[in-house]
């Protein structure tokens, strides 16, 4: 299952990476750079020129690459909104999904989900089924999906899924993401490192959560303590812990000490299966961020996958898919003032 993808990926997370490939990456570095950082100067000196909306926007995003954990923390800031009266909407660039993302695309009205995990996209469908209230768009254009969300559903929080790096949209707040085991990985700019933005992309941080994906957070409420009294962030530890394992089609839950075949396709495989040890793994399978899975490339035997991974799985037809089910648990009231 590796490739090319997989191999960079093992390059972002190794400080001691060397070698023709990792030389070319360092190289294409120089020019990501340059482009990064001068759209930001041109954003931050006023010459590109943000526009402001009728609502006010969170944007929550990561300073590297995916597999973090934005997902479900931008359902919990939801669903706290809405618990507060708020009318949500969150907009998500639909990246994955077969709908094509230049126009608008509904794909919850708060009520209703409109379209499947493939035409949306993973993380849009999820978010829709997990937070019932909160109207779920996807579009490229994250200022028009804005302005289409406050005049056709009078929304008054926006949050803007992995919005750190659109500078289009004025954000009246900046959240972002960091893994507290992997971190910053080896500190440089894609394609050779994580890193999406340089150094200078710090200052625009409002609030840093350092997601804690382990059953011991101490690692996490360390790095959050060093974070923010060195960078002058506030930061919050996220606290994501394995719940239970259910069957996809019928909620059956699996019992401790199941032989399995571990399944995924997301960013940071290693804590997915990191978080099964209650069970015994048969096999792993790893695919690159995103997979679109068909039902004859599954192993044989009894399935455990994401949540993320499973909204593509549950029209197959086999019986013996279970997914995990995570616990986040985070103080958005604290968060947000």
């Amino acid at each position: 299952m590796k490739n090319i993808k997989t191999e960079i990926t093992k390059i972002h997370y190794n400080k001691q990476a060397r070698g023709f490939l990792f030389r070319l990456l360092e190289f294409c570095s120089i020019f990501y750079g340059l482009g990064s950082g001068l759209k930001n100067k041109l954003y931050d000196s006023g010459l590109l020129k943000q526009e402001k909306v009728d609502a006010f926007v969170i944007s929550v995003g990561n300073i590297t690459t995916g597999g973090v954990g934005k997902t479900p923390v931008v359902s919990e800031i939801a669903k706290y909104l809405l618990s507060n009266g708020e009318k949500v909407a969150i907009i998500s660039r639909g990246y994955g999904g077969a709908l094509p993302n230049k126009q608008i695309n509904v794909i919850s009205d708060g009520k209703e989900i409109f379209y499947n995990a493939r035409l949306a996209g993973d993380e849009p469908y999820w978010l829709a089924q997990n937070t019932e209230g909160a109207i779920v768009i996807t579009s490229k254009n994250r200022v028009k999906a804005a302005k289409f969300a406050i005049e056709k559903y009078n929304v008054t929080k926006i949050i803007l899924d992995d919005g750190f790096q659109h500078r289009k949209l004025y954000h009246n707040i900046d959240i972002v993401l960091t893994d507290s085991e992997k971190m910053y990985g080896n500190e440089r700019l894609l394609p050779a490192g994580p890193l999406r933005e340089g150094k200078e992309a710090f200052e625009r941080i409002d609030k840093m959560i350092i997601v804690s994906k382990n059953i011991d957070h101490s690692r996490a409420e360390k790095l959050a303590k060093i974070t923010a009294k060195k960078m002058n962030i506030k930061t919050a530890v996220c606290y994501t812990e394995p719940d239970y394992v259910y069957n996809i089609k019928n909620g059956e839950i699996l019992n401790d000490g199941t032989e399995i075949n571990a399944v995924c396709a997301i960013g940071q495989p290693e804590q997915f299966y990191n978080f099964l040890t209650n069970y015994r793994i048969k096999e792993k399978t790893t695919f690159d961020d995103h997979h679109r899975y068909t039902e004859e490339e599954l192993p044989t035997g009894t399935i455990v996958t994401t949540e993320k991974d499973a909204v593509k799985m549950k029209d197959f037809s086999r019986n013996d898919i279970y997914a995990l089910k995570l616990k986040t648990k985070i103080d958005v009231e604290k968060l947000l003032t």
